[in-house]
């Protein structure tokens, strides 16, 4: 086997008494997708920051390309194109302007930065944009602009630090777009993200960390199964139903059924069979006379999955 475009051996770093990575192992083959998958603490972007050459690990190695990243850090960055978590474009600068200085500083030739410029704009559907300063954009559009500056030079591994964190829906749908034809282009991607359903649309392979270790390693669907597939949820019009709605998401469920909301909220994991429980959920209720404001299905979240692998949920400061 070829050697990945993208490895981490033992990674380790500190801050002081805190340990953000704790011995980390992480391989993208080529032209393929990792997404390395935590909640805000889990030492994410520390992985990162170490991997394109921003921070020196306290221990273990990485490579990029073939380039040791310690040993050759210039080279090594030569071959990623970074987008951080929060967009790193000169806010006085039009996207054109952006995008044709980063083309300049990569020795692209004056003309081949302006054409590499036009090229992105349309790709990334900034043309409307490209003549007024960044700092009128909204949120969607500067997210857009700084994964367009990290393409500018056509890097052949691309390291997207929580890339549609903040996005609405459509400016998310459209950045997954221009991923999935990144990829399909031949381009290797570190993905990082708090958002199951994301690494479930474009990753080929999940690695979920806390603490800086590796907890969990498989696709999302293998991960997903872990916490029982799919869960049922049901609002009741009052609590006076609550006994008899545990009941019947007790026949289906895999493993306990959780009460909230005064009673009134219940979940209930479910097995690969989701659709035809959701069905005998539905006959049970009829059955029973229960009545409720609100019942389907929804797939597990990030919490959920951290619930289950490590018995608690997502930390609220990020490293």
């Amino acid at each position: 086997m070829s050697e990945p475009m993208i490895r981490a051996t033992g990674l380790v770093k500190r801050y002081k008494d805190v340990e953000a990575l704790a011995g980390l192992d992480l391989a993208v083959p080529e032209g393929k997708v990792l997404a390395l998958l935590g909640p805000n603490g889990a030492g994410k972007t520390t992985a990162v920051r170490c991997l394109t050459t921003l921070l020196e690990p306290d221990g273990g190695s990485a490579s990029v390309a073939g380039i040791d990243v310690l040993a050759e850090p210039a080279a090594a960055k030569a071959r990623i194109g970074l987008s951080g978590q929060y967009a790193a474009v000169d806010e006085h600068l039009t996207a054109h302007e952006n995008l044709v200085m980063i083309g300049r500083l990569y020795h692209l030739g004056r003309q081949r930065a302006r054409t590499r410029a036009q090229e992105l704009l349309e790709r990334f559907d900034l043309t409307e944009f490209a003549s007024r300063p960044t700092k009128t954009y909204s949120g969607g559009q500067r997210r857009r602009l700084d994964l367009a500056c990290a393409l500018v030079a056509a890097p052949p591994v691309i390291v997207l630090d929580e890339p549609t964190t903040g996005l609405d829906p459509r400016s998310r749908q459209l950045m997954w777009d221009v991923i999935r034809e990144l990829v399909g282009e031949g381009a290797t991607l570190l993905l990082t993200t708090q958002y199951l359903e994301e690494a479930d649309v474009l990753a080929d392979d999940i690695v979920v960390i806390d603490h800086g270790r590796e907890i969990a390693h498989g696709t999302a669907d293998e991960l997903k199964a872990q916490t029982g597939g799919q869960r049922i949820e049901v609002v009741l019009a009052s609590a006076v139903d609550t006994e008899a709605a545990f009941g019947v998401l007790n026949e289906v469920a895999v493993g306990e059924v959780k009460v909230s909301g005064g009673g009134r909220e219940l979940e209930a994991a479910v097995g690969d069979e989701a659709a035809s429980d959701l069905l005998r959920v539905l006959q049970g209720f009829e059955r029973d006379a229960v009545k409720v404001l609100d019942v389907g299905l929804r797939r597990p979240t990030l919490d959920d999955v951290f619930l289950t692998l490590t018995g608690h949920e997502s930390a609220e400061t990020d490293r």
